[in-house]
């Protein structure tokens, strides 16, 4: 299936379909190693919690970062 193919299916059927390929990507019980930059970041973040560095919001002041 071609990328125009896919952009031609209505959204709700996209995501059904993705839906469906991650489930069956879970269900194959194969673990994919995570990229070694990964656990780069997640030090950081550790470091900036653990030193009183880090801050912190609520998921209502995330999601209104996402609507201005």
């Amino acid at each position: 299936m071609s990328i125009t193919e896919i952009r031609k299916m209505p959204i709700r059927e996209r995501l059904e379909v993705m839906e469906q390929i991650w489930d069956s990507l879970r269900d194959e019980g194969h673990e994919l190693p995570s990229p070694e930059w990964h656990g780069s970041v997640l030090s950081g973040r550790r470091e900036r919690i653990e030193s009183g560095k880090a801050t912190f919001m609520t998921f209502d002041e995330l999601k209104s970062t996402f609507r201005r």
